[in-house]
């Protein structure tokens, strides 16, 4: 119990951390939001005037500290581009970037799972060399170029899928593949270190010695024990694909956190800006939060350690 209220307070701790950390950024970015909402040639009354209403005019502190006080009643701040409650924006945004990121994930589990399995089966071997090499390709690739490249093939070339919008499940392929490649290849190839490196500990050999079959030594004892570092690598994968959604529903023209993050930047939306980054910081943080606790259940050394 007391590990996971741990795990709580390092997890407050750190979205704390990340809203103190974009409230500096965003308001040290050179341009003035009130110049920029009121146009160009506004009288300097106007500019003045539009700057109050917003708050601007207050000290950094004194905002900060009223920012910090709505989040704790739920008051994410009100949009400058329209006047909508920034909360209400970030939720009409939130449902297809999850779509996209938890639809990344099993792309990336299942084909990390498959691939990495059988790198390890056929150590050595032609497969096992192609496998290593798409991985490499996979992690070393950018995803908007892997975006791209998709879109070229399946859309412009063999007119399979549509290349853009976010209204239908044929429409969320392209861009789940495209977001899950550089996660498949990080996946395999650990799974792939991890099955080696299992296959050769004493217990494994033991088992052999038994006369029990090499599938089922394979699929009972060392994926179990293979699996613990990937869980770890979960948590970290979905937050590189929370950031990773920015780019690729821009390339895919999906709307999301991640298009309404580029678009408030262009608008120098701050509530928007840090309302988006303080809900993808919060889900990264809830994550490996989870995944940290659910570490310590799976792998019994380390309750027998803190024994």
């Amino acid at each position: 119990m007391l590990y996971v209220l741990s795990r709580f307070g390092m997890a407050a701790g750190v979205i704390l951390g990340s809203v103190t950390l974009v409230f500096i950024i965003v308001n040290i970015l050179p341009g003035d939001v009130a110049t920029l909402l009121a146009g160009d040639d506004v009288p300097t009354e106007t500019v003045n005037q539009l700057r109050e209403e917003l708050g601007l005019d207050r000290p950094l502190i004194s905002q900060y500290l009223d920012y910090i006080a709505g989040l704790f009643q739920g008051d994410l701040g009100t949009s400058y581009a329209n006047s909508e409650p920034v909360l209400d924006r970030l939720l009409d945004n939130l449902g297809p970037t999850l779509a996209l990121t938890i639809s990344s994930m099993i792309v990336a589990i299942v084909l990390g799972l498959i691939l990495g399995i059988l790198s390890a089966v056929y150590q050595n071997k032609l497969l096992d060399g192609i496998i290593r090499v798409l991985s490499l390709i996979g992690v070393s690739t950018p995803n908007f170029w892997i975006g791209i490249l998709l879109i070229w093939i399946f859309s412009v070339q063999l007119h399979l899928l549509p290349s853009i919008g976010n209204g239908s499940f044929e429409q969320l392929i392209l861009p789940s593949i495209g977001l899950g490649i550089t996660g498949a290849g990080v996946i395999t190839r650990l799974i792939r270190n991890s099955i080696l490196e299992a296959s050769n500990e004493p217990f494994i050999r033991s088992l052999r010695g038994k006369g029990i079959g090499q599938r089922a030594i394979l699929f009972k004892h060392i994926l179990r024990h293979a699996l613990i570092p990937a869980v770890t690598m979960v948590g970290m994968i979905f937050g590189e694909m929370l950031a990773g959604s920015v780019v690729t529903e821009t390339v895919f023209s999906r709307q999301g956190l991640g298009r309404l993050i580029v678009d408030a930047i262009d608008q120098k939306d701050i509530p928007i800006i840090q309302g988006a980054i303080l809900f993808t910081a919060a889900f990264y943080v809830v994550i490996n939060m989870l995944v940290d606790i659910s570490y310590r259940y799976i792998d019994p050394r380390i309750r027998l350690n803190e024994k």
